[in-house]
Parts: structure tokens; sequence; C-alpha cells
């Protein structure tokens, strides 16, 4: 790819998408954050503002003019849509409503000559449910529509596809699965949810009977595969995950492992996949990637544990 003119990341306030503009500065690149503030927070951008180097925070809506005048005038190089597919959207409305945002943002790129997208669509609504001897579960597998959420997944891959084919728009589109770190809500995982549990000393919630399994991802690997994904993995969908399935009970036993709460046991929600992993060969051929934080060693950082 061309020299870098320029990175935007809209949802930059965002859990991921502020650890990304720290990477993305820390990196020597100049970046527009977009975000609405309707989930982020300019707290998530303290350490990018005291990091030094070039980023403007824009509070706007995608959908807005504005934005569509930020591209003409500031005419990155590259934009990471993080502001997708929220965890945990329950509403059909807001689901549908990424896909207008994504061609937004893609006609607004075409237009004033974007070179690429970056998106990181989730794993688990990208793909449904999954035959536990087909996990951990490659690129490409596709299943019977299993809600909107899941149809909408792969509509916005489909919406990439159509651009790149029909207006040389790049992208990459990285399915990542369950991301756990720094700055994530209690309502936004069950690694955060846990967490939040020790150490506020609240009793810790599992809906279902716990043997669900996750494919949990340390936030430093998810955003070098994020960062790489800027100059590689063009035209590809490529799985960013362990290949490591955990169970729900046994994450509990790694988090609260020094703590005397009781987990309590809650109905399980129908919108909950039964196991999830994905096959990370591809981003290790095409990115140059894989992850190195376990499960144990990402969690004891993020409560200030040693191992």
């Amino acid at each position: 790819m061309a020299q870098i003119n320029g990175v935007l990341v809209c949802g930059g306030a965002g859990f991921i998408g502020s650890h990304l503009v720290d990477r993305l500065l820390s990196d020597g690149h100049s970046v527009e954050v977009v975000d609405d503030l309707s989930i982020g927070s300019l707290a998530n951008l303290a350490s990018a503002r005291a990091a030094g180097g070039t980023m403007r925070f824009h509070h706007l809506d995608i959908s807005s003019p504005e934005f569509s005048e930020l591209i003409a005038l500031r005419r990155p190089s590259v934009i990471y849509h993080l502001a997708l597919l929220p965890s945990g959207a329950a509403r059909t409305t807001e689901m549908l409503r990424s896909a207008t945002l994504l061609l937004t943002v893609l006609e607004v790129a075409r237009r004033y000559g974007v070179k690429k997208v970056v998106l990181a669509p989730p794993a688990g609504l990208l793909y449904g449910e999954v035959p536990a001897r087909q996990l951990p579960v490659k690129e490409g597998r596709k299943s019977e529509p299993m809600g909107v959420a899941h149809v909408m997944a792969n509509t916005l891959v489909d919406l990439l596809t159509v651009y790149r084919e029909s207006y040389d728009l790049e992208f990459t589109a990285l399915a990542m699965t369950n991301v756990y770190g720094s700055r994530q809500r209690s309502s936004d995982g069950v690694v955060a949810a846990f967490v939040d549990a020790v150490v506020n000393q609240n009793e810790p919630v599992i809906c279902g009977n716990g043997r669900q399994t996750r494919d949990f991802l340390f936030i430093d690997d998810a955003i070098d595969a994020l960062a790489k994904a800027m100059n590689k993995g063009g035209g590809l969908v490529i799985n960013v995950g362990t290949g490591k399935q955990t169970a729900i009970k046994d994450l509990w036993q790694i988090v609260g492992r020094d703590s005397a709460l009781q987990e309590r046991y809650e109905s399980a929600r129908t919108v909950d996949l039964q196991r999830n992993s994905v096959n990370t060969t591809r981003a290790r051929i095409q990115l140059g990637w894989s992850h190195w934080t376990t499960l144990e060693t990402g969690i004891d950082e993020l409560l200030g544990r040693k191992s």
C-alpha cells in the first residue's frame, strides 16, 4: 500500500477504538478520531492526549453531513470503522443502522480517495452457532441465518466486497472473538463483568450452566492485528482470536481465584452461542500475526495482580 497520509478511526473513543488510537500514535501516524460518545468516552482518550503526536477528536455522528466534510478536508488514507454492531445490541433498528453507517463510510471513502477501510465484526455474529467438530471455525463458513445480527454481520462483509470490486476500495475485515481488557464496560463482556464483580465485591452472575465456551482475546493482541491490517490482508475476512475455547464457569475460576465470592446462575439467554473459537491460520499467513497473551496473564494484568 502507498504511504499513509493519515488514519481516521470511527468509534475511536470506545474500548477497542481508543486502544487502537494509542497504537497508531505510537507508530507515528496522525489520527482523526470520530465518535458520537453514545458509547465511547473522552476519558478513554486520556493516554492518547498525554502521549503527544497528532490527534484530533471530532464529536460527530457518522451519518451527519459534517462527517463527509471531515473526510473531504483531511483525506485520510485509511478508515477504521469500529462503530458497528455494538456488543449486546438487541434492537433490530440498531443492527439495521449498522449497514446504513457502513454505506455512508464506504461512499465517502470512495468519493474522496480513501485507500482502505478496516472493520472488526464480531466472529460470533459472523459465523453463528458452529458444530463442535468444526471448531475452531475457518473463514468462509456459511450457516443458516440465526437472527438479524447474524444476517447484518454478513451483509457488512458483502458491502465491503461490492465496493472493492466496483470501485477498487480496499478492505480488510477482522472477525474478532471476545476481546477483553482495560476500558471495557462491565456490560459489554463477561470478562469485564467478572472483573467488576471482584473489584466491587459483587456476586458474579453466570447465565446458563456455564459450560458455554468463548475464545477470549486480550486487547493488546487484538490491537496488533488491527495495526497490521492497515497494510495487509486486502480483500479478506481474517479471523483474529486464540483458537482456544474456555467455558464461562472456568473463566470465573480464573478471574475469581483469590476471591471468596460465589457465582450465581441465572437462566440462559436465547441469543447466546453455545460455543465459539476461530482458526487463525490465515492471520498468521496474511498478517504475520498470532496471539501471545494467555488468558491467565491477561486477566492478571487487568486485575493488577502477580501471576
